[in-house]
């Protein structure tokens, strides 16, 4: 077996090392131009030329949670792309939320500027009753934001594509419910895969329709959000905030308004990182299930995309 290992902006020799010490009988190697063909790839934002030039590959390993630098290359009929199925990220994801969540409600934000000020304010309480946070796209990270903030009492309410059923979240599915789903959320997290249908889902419209005094937490795509119709309804007032990790060119230009804009928070896509141990461990067993011919969860439907 005969393994290839990519990643844009990626130091792969650790990565090369983990593989080869959890399967010492295959032939791993860093992907260059004009490799020898390979059975499997393990990518990051991959070429198109790794593609081209490997049309043996029996599946594709992708290195994060968002398969769509992958699924935008021109990829052979019925190639598998296998994504990651959390891998360490489902709880970094929660804890980002948790914080940009909880930061915003308590006006902790609001404090730190007061007392940089020398200002010594109290503000009243805000209810969790009127704070109704909304999980737009509920897969294995979706799932366990939710959780994670209804362990802090708050309301939760969850859209995705098709129905599901969680304990304790208001389930909304398929786009006849999305814009009930956001007319009773104060604060909304966006955790989509991003495809052709979701791009630029985050706009006037739809943003329009959550509560007022609304906040964004975007943690999927930088695609999904329109820039200027989150500033123009901050400056309407309608939305008080948000904070990004996302951004739709990273590094996000130094002339970006976003920077320096106090209403909005920034972060350098960080909120979850993939965390090379888990990551292997799960690709190793998936790439032995498949080298017996067993089926493997995380397949990608071509068809939506994720």
């Amino acid at each position: 077996m005969r393994i290839l290992i990519y990643g844009a902006g990626m130091r792969v020799e650790p990565w090369l090392a983990d593989l080869r010490a959890a399967l010492p009988t295959a032939d791993v190697a860093e992907w260059t131009p004009g490799a020898a063909p390979a059975d499997y790839a393990i990518v990051w934002a991959p070429p198109q030329q790794l593609i081209d030039e490997q049309p043996g590959l029996r599946a594709i390993f992708n290195l994060g949670a968002g398969v769509d630098p992958v699924m935008k290359l021109r990829l052979p009929a019925g190639l598998p792309v296998v994504r990651m199925e959390d891998a360490g990220m489902a709880v970094q994801m929660a804890e980002y939320v948790c914080h940009a969540l909880i930061r915003h409600f308590r006006e902790l934000d609001g404090y730190e500027h007061d007392m940089r000020a020398r200002r010594w304010g109290v503000r009243k309480p805000r209810e969790r009753k009127d704070w109704p946070v909304g999980i737009l796209g509920l897969g294995v990270l979706g799932q366990r934001v939710a959780r994670a903030v209804a362990s802090f009492e708050f309301p939760v309410r969850g859209w995705s594509r098709t129905p599901r059923v969680m304990d304790g979240v208001e389930c909304f599915a398929g786009p006849d419910q999305l814009d009930a789903f956001l007319a009773g959320t104060r604060v909304l997290v966006c955790l989509l895969p991003l495809t052709a249908d979701t791009a630029d889902i985050l706009n006037r419209r739809t943003l329009g329709r959550l509560l007022p005094g609304a906040y964004l937490i975007n943690i999927a795509r930088g695609a999904h959000l329109v820039d200027d119709d989150l500033l123009a309804l901050l400056d309407s007032g309608h939305m008080a905030g948000a904070t990004l990790d996302v951004f739709r060119t990273e590094p996000l230009p130094l002339d970006h308004p976003f920077w320096g804009d106090a209403r909005i928070t920034l972060t350098p896509h960080g909120a979850a990182r993939t965390l090379r141990e888990a990551s292997v461990t799960q690709i190793v067993g998936k790439l032995v299930a498949l080298e017996r011919g067993e089926p493997v969860a995380g397949v990608v439907d071509p068809t939506r995309g994720y």
